[in-house]
């Protein structure tokens, strides 16, 4: 598994952590790292960047993903979905130098280890849409 892969994994697994717990980004670091102290460390910076990424721009995160998800509220949303909504989009808003169809890839991947069955084609259509309204291609060769 890369990087970044790995990296993009804890960061889910953190953010469901600092939405249940009410803990702060940096807490809910610590806590994590303590159990995986044995992980990639760019893997782990880029987990640690994702997490307190999401946490210091939530509530724009949430307005883009509200914005998106027709009919659906985020409260009613499972807490994967919307973890890995607000990972997608933080990397669409933040990461340009992380291409969008990789930023989408990844979070279908994510979705289809930790989500329903429905989850990675709603995390898919959802992002989309959400690199559609702020302007995010696909870079393109020649």
């Amino acid at each position: 598994m890369g990087a970044r892969r790995s990296g993009r994994e804890a960061a889910l697994q953190m953010l469901f952590q600092l939405e249940g717990s009410g803990t702060s980004a940096n807490q809910t670091i610590d806590l994590f790292w303590r159990t995986y102290e044995d992980a990639d460390p760019e893997g782990k910076l880029y987990a640690d960047t994702v997490v307190r990424g999401v946490a210091d721009n939530l509530d724009g995160i949430d307005k883009k993903v509200t914005a998106a998800s027709q009919n659906w509220r985020l409260e009613r949303m499972s807490r994967v979905d919307r973890n890995l909504l607000r990972l997608g989009t933080w990397e669409l808003m933040f990461r340009s130098d992380v291409p969008r169809a990789v930023i989408l890839d990844e979070a279908v991947e994510l979705a289809k280890s930790f989500g329903t069955d429905e989850s990675s084609g709603f995390v898919n259509g959802v992002l989309d849409r959400i690199a559609e309204n702020i302007g995010r291609k696909d870079e393109r060769n020649g």
